[in-house]
């Protein structure tokens, strides 16, 4: 069992910056793909980002690519989003969630769980 939680969301202008946390408790994150999603108000909850156990491979939704970073560190339990050039289409509720199967590495929302309960992030225009 892990219990995630994520921070570091807010209100930024367009153009903008953010960069958030995802802090994971339990001994079994190092072993674990992690993910960022996120959900806008009347939509799904879409893919954003991932990383492998390792953190050697990332992979990002095309709306993001070249903006967000996604980054991990093993030794604190903490997975992160660094988002620069930030749109208002960014605003939505992100989420972080660890893969269901150790060691596996893939995108879809539905190999993810253990959600945390999100952070707002916001993006005037």
């Amino acid at each position: 069992q892990v219990h995630l939680v994520e921070s570091g969301g807010g209100l930024v202008q367009a153009g903008g910056s953010l960069r958030l946390s995802c802090a994971a408790s339990g001994r079994t994150f190092s072993t674990y793909t992690m993910g960022w999603f996120r959900q806008a108000p009347g939509k799904e909850r879409e893919f954003v980002a991932a990383i492998n156990p390792r953190g050697a491979f990332a992979g990002y939704a095309d709306s993001v690519k070249g903006r967000f970073t996604i980054s991990r560190d093993n030794t604190k339990t903490t997975v992160y989003l660094q988002m620069n050039s930030l749109k208002p289409e960014d605003t939505a509720i992100y989420y972080c969630g660890r893969h269901q199967r150790e060691l596996y590495y893939t995108r879809d929302r539905s190999d993810f769980g253990s959600w945390g309960q999100g952070t707002q992030v916001t993006v005037s225009s």
